[in-house]
């Protein structure tokens, strides 16, 4: 397979490599998009089922606390009860009695016209008189309702609200069977002997309940159960299917379907169905939505169908440009790779001339002049190499000066210790010493504070033995500091600026004080190297310009000299020393620098404070 792949031309291997890539680009984008889309879908149709169910359970309950205190403003008449009472021994009679059933019926429909959606109020007394009060046909009453199983609910209530959900009809009106109503009722008691007397029973148009139910809905196909703790349907919005009889209608099940406990709503997609479930805690009941997830899926097959659309048209359109881009580009190839074979065998003088693609053109161009230039590089190439040769010679030749200026030095100390003249011995000596250190940059230039004093005592041999006792030198660093590393050549540049600067311009009849000593700051972590001299000190202009320079970058200061005039020479001076402390240490260190003019100048050399280790010593800061 891999031979029968690498026979193929150039063409058609961009050719399929083209197509394969776009083509796999495109399932995969699509399959993603597909995948991304029905999680967006799904999860939008859960929340939005969730947030339906759980406001609609809220809106029964709001629903069904209307009814209660309906109820409750009934049986807490305690003239309605008396009537009813009275009405029942009997000891009322004639147009006394008369007057206190209209009274009863008054009372009713004072409830009645309480709410829009009473049909209506009635109450049965032990004794079994009937007081309603009605839309229409009242007074007809089912003289069989004392074996119904609703009034034996609300008999065994003890008082407390039944709620009978949907009915096929009215319960008492033997005539109005023709209409859905929703009934509820409780049983009513003498507040003096605490009695039955009888029972209230109140049926109200359903539409408030529906239309709550219509709310969980999410598709034409979805369900809305109100299901009891025994799993009778209660009210729904499924048209059901009638039974054998045809006087009942058959229901899912709802045996092992999942029933919230407390506020909380469930949301179940396990099945073919996305079932969510609330709780209404005024009855007890729950709230059950079953949507098909068939009707959920309906907007992802025409997705489906779109994709399917795109992926065609994109496969025709990636053959027809693979076809062209291949083409266009081994046409050119081709011909580049047979001018480098004609190099491979020794010819030098072909030249390609295609016109393509403006990367195979450079690619063209920049072979032409490759192969015209070959013979001119292999020369550039011997040359240098001859070059780099002699640089390393030189580079050997020039590390002979420094050791002969230091075997010089050291012969005239010892002539000068042979005649006996110890001070110039010692400035001679010193000098030899300075210029061994100074040249010696090993270990990336990095030294320690002990070679850095041994260095600045050399220097101030020189010095003081060139003032002539002006200048006193004090140094006061503690042992345990002398093996911290710092960059090399740091006291001295600042010892010279000390003398040169602040010192030397004193007046001859007041003497110098040179100090050096160490503080360390455990708080900052800090070890500060302090250089103070009570030399002639500078303004405050002065200083702050010090301060800005050293702040700096140490290369290209000289792009900022004047027009015309020369580069300043780059020495060690402040600001190099301040950027080698920068570079070692990180921008939390270098150098800090205090003057008073008149008084003298003090430059602290801040540096991490060092960890002690057995065999030598750490530093706690990393330089990042």
């Amino acid at each position: 397979m891999l031979r029968r792949w690498n026979r193929h031309s150039i063409r058609s291997r961009l050719f399929l490599l083209f197509l394969i890539s776009t083509m796999t680009l495109l399932i995969l984008v699509c399959v993603l998009y597909y995948q991304k889309t029905t999680q967006i879908i799904h999860s939008k149709i859960s929340d939005l089922a969730e947030k339906n169910i759980s406001q609609t359970a809220g809106l029964f309950d709001l629903l069904l606390e209307g009814y209660d205190s309906v109820t409750k403003s009934l049986s807490s008449n305690s003239e309605l009860l008396r009537l009813v009472m009275e009405k029942d021994r009997e000891e009322v009679d004639g147009e006394v009695g008369f007057i206190s059933e209209r009274a009863i019926t008054n009372l009713l429909g004072a409830t009645y016209y309480s709410r829009d959606d009473i049909i209506g109020i009635h109450i049965i007394s032990t004794s079994g008189k009937v007081y309603s009060y009605e839309r229409r046909f009242a007074g007809i009453v089912d003289r069989n309702y004392s074996s119904a199983e609703w009034y034996r609910k609300l008999v065994e209530s003890n008082g407390r609200m039944v709620w009978l959900g949907l009915s096929e009809g009215s319960l008492i009106n033997s005539i109005l069977q023709q209409d859905t109503v929703f009934v509820f009722g409780r049983q009513l008691y003498d507040f003096n002997n605490y009695k039955p007397i009888g029972v209230v029973l109140i049926e109200t148009d359903p539409k408030p309940i529906l239309s709550a139910l219509s709310n969980v809905t999410i598709s034409p196909n979805s369900r809305v159960y109100i299901v009891d703790p025994d799993n009778r349907v209660i009210a729904t919005t499924d048209p059901g299917i009638p039974a054998a009889d045809n006087m009942e209608k058959e229901y899912p099940s709802f045996e092992g379907l999942p029933r919230p406990s407390g506020n909380e709503v469930i949301v179940d997609n396990r099945t073919d169905q996305l079932i969510v479930s609330a709780n209404a805690a005024m009855a007890n009941w729950t709230v059950f939505g079953l949507t098909p997830k068939a009707d959920i899926s309906a907007e992802l097959a025409q997705t489906r169908l779109y994709l399917l659309i795109v992926i065609a048209a994109v496969i025709v359109l990636s053959t027809v440009l693979a076809s062209l881009i291949s083409r266009n580009i081994a046409k050119p190839l081709k011909l580049l790779i047979r001018e480098m074979k004609q190099v491979e065998m020794g010819n030098f003088r072909g030249a390609v001339n295609v016109n393509s693609y403006e990367e195979i053109n450079s690619l063209v161009s920049s072979f032409n002049r490759m192969v015209l230039r070959m013979d001119e590089l292999i020369d550039r190439i011997t040359l240098s190499s001859i070059s780099e040769k002699n640089a390393e010679l030189q580079a050997l030749q020039s590390q002979v000066n420094p050791h002969f200026l230091y075997n010089t030095l050291d012969m005239i100390y010892w002539m000068l210790d042979e005649r006996e003249n110890d001070r110039l011995g010692r400035v001679i000596l010193s000098l030899s010493q300075m210029f061994r250190y100074s040249s010696h940059w090993e270990e990336a230039s990095k030294t320690t504070l002990r070679q850095e004093l041994d260095q600045m005592r050399h220097y101030m041999t020189i010095i003081e033995n060139r003032l002539e006792g002006r200048v006193t030198t004090g140094i006061d660093v503690e042992d345990r500091w002398h093996d911290a590393p710092m960059p090399k050549m740091t006291l001295q540049p600042i010892i010279e600026n000390a003398v040169k600067s602040g010192l030397e311009p004193m007046d001859l009849d007041r003497p110098g004080i040179l100090r050096v000593y160490a503080e360390a700051d455990e708080e900052a972590r800090e070890l500060r190297i302090v250089v103070a001299d009570n030399g002639i000190g500078m303004s405050e202009e002065t200083l702050e310009h010090i301060r800005r320079l050293i702040k700096e970058p140490v290369f290209g200061r000289n792009a900022q000299s004047e027009p015309g005039t020369a580069p300043a020479r780059r020495g060690i001076g402040l600001p190099n020393v301040h950027h080698r402390l920068v570079i070692m240490f990180g921008e939390s260190y270098g150098l800090r620098i205090e003057s008073v003019q008149g008084e003298g100048t003090t430059v602290v050399i801040v540096m991490p404070l060092p960890v002690f280790q057995e065999g030598g010593c750490i530093h706690e800061h990393i330089n990042r």
